[in-house]
């Protein structure tokens, strides 16, 4: 019979089993094998239905989009009566008074403990707010001219007809406010015992708002915000004249876009801030607190195909007295002086993005040629344990037998 040409190929060669040996030894070194084996094949089984997430940087193209922002803040030392939050960013877009637009302020105590929560300005509550007869005509304290009235139509009259205008008349002329007191309107209304009896009171603070993806600043400071040429300022008139204010705070909760909370964070929100309580053992009146934060845009994709805009950002902090003068810590470094007491957070977008894609562990064909290997080395590592152990053996028996 002609042999086929496929037999010099062969590459498994068969033994007669009339040539074999048999051992104790080597049936152990197999169980062993059995075992081995099986141990990698579940191994790479639970690796193969591991899911991890694969970073990717790529450029951030979404400068449409909106960043939301979220924020849990508790000042102890401030009513929530004389504090104000403004945005501005480089666009030149400005968000003014936006406690009056949707946040909750909740008043506490001295002790920490909570007094009401309202939205909107708690200072919005009046008592008897109706002005006195159809022709009445509140007087501004020459905040405007009112000069003309006698001249002029009841319609064309220039008046001020409650506290608020009395104190945005104040605004404009860039005079100091403080707590109202002698004003007839602000009496009245019950304004001026109001802020006198919550000055001993602090606020927490919390909301939602949305900022332009560019660089700008959010901050906390204390009277009523305006605008004008010059620039951006508040009245802190009654701020300066109450010794006891501070804004020593504790952050809550501070995030850019949706709280991902991912196994890469141990299941905790990624936001460095959150916790973060600033109360100095010294005076920090006139004192300036600012957080720097650098935003990365951050998208999740998930296996059932979800994908989450949010963002990642890491944050360093900055206090400095509005005196100015020397650090008492560093003295080669030297505060300027000027600017306004509060909290100012600046922020700034990455043009990079972080993609995180979760993804299985390894693929089909990976998976099928670990398990290929994986019994591949174990036989080959038991072949030679096997044949050492036999040689050695033979070795040592025609020893004896000699």
């Amino acid at each position: 019979m002609k042999k086929s040409a496929l037999l010099s190929i062969d590459a498994f060669a068969k033994t007669e089993e009339d040539v074999r040996i048999r051992t104790r030894t080597g049936g152990i070194i197999t169980v062993s094998c059995i075992v081995a084996t099986i141990m990698l094949l579940l191994s790479e089984w639970f690796h193969f239905n591991e899911v991890v997430t694969r970073p990717q940087l790529v450029v951030d193209r979404d400068r449409h989009l909106k960043l939301d922002l979220n924020l849990d803040v508790t000042f102890p030392h401030i009513p929530c009566d004389l504090l104000n939050m403004d945005i501005m960013d480089a666009a030149g877009e400005l968000q003014l008074d936006l406690l009056q637009s949707g946040w909750s302020k909740t008043r506490i105590d001295a002790s920490g403990n909570e007094i009401g929560t309202k939205k909107f300005q708690i200072s919005d509550e009046v008592f008897d707010s109706e002005p006195e007869g159809e022709d009445y005509c509140g007087d501004c304290y020459g905040a405007k001219d009112q000069t003309r009235n006698d001249d002029v139509a009841p319609a064309e009259r220039v008046c001020c007809q409650t506290c608020e205008d009395v104190r945005n008349a104040y605004i404009a002329a860039g005079w100091a406010f403080y707590d109202g007191k002698n004003i007839e309107q602000c009496e009245r209304e019950g304004y001026v015992e109001r802020i006198n009896q919550h000055l001993t009171e602090g606020c927490r603070i919390k909301g939602k708002a949305q900022l332009n993806r560019i660089e700008g600043n959010m901050h906390f400071a204390p009277g009523k915000a305006f605008q004008n040429a010059r620039g951006h300022y508040h009245d802190t008139s009654l701020y300066v004249k109450t010794q006891d204010l501070n804004f020593n705070h504790i952050i809550h909760e501070l995030s850019f876009g949706k709280n991902v909370k991912t196994p890469d964070t141990g299941g905790v929100s990624a936001s460095p801030l959150d916790g973060r309580q600033v109360s100095p053992d010294y005076d920090t009146h006139f004192y300036q607190y600012s957080y720097f934060a650098k935003i990365v845009p951050t998208r999740y994709e998930y296996l059932n195909g979800d994908k989450v805009e949010t963002t990642q950002f890491s944050a360093t902090y900055h206090e400095r007295p509005l005196q100015g003068g020397r650090d008492d810590d560093h003295p080669t470094t030297v505060h300027t002086r000027g600017g306004i007491p509060g909290v100012f957070i600046y922020f700034e977008m990455s043009p990079l993005k972080v993609i995180n894609k979760e993804q299985h562990a390894q693929t089909w064909s990976g998976f099928i040629l670990n398990c290929i290997t994986s019994i591949g080395g174990v036989l080959a590592v038991g072949t030679v344990i096997d044949k050492v152990v036999y040689k050695a053996q033979r070795s040592i028996w025609g020893k004896k037998s000699q």
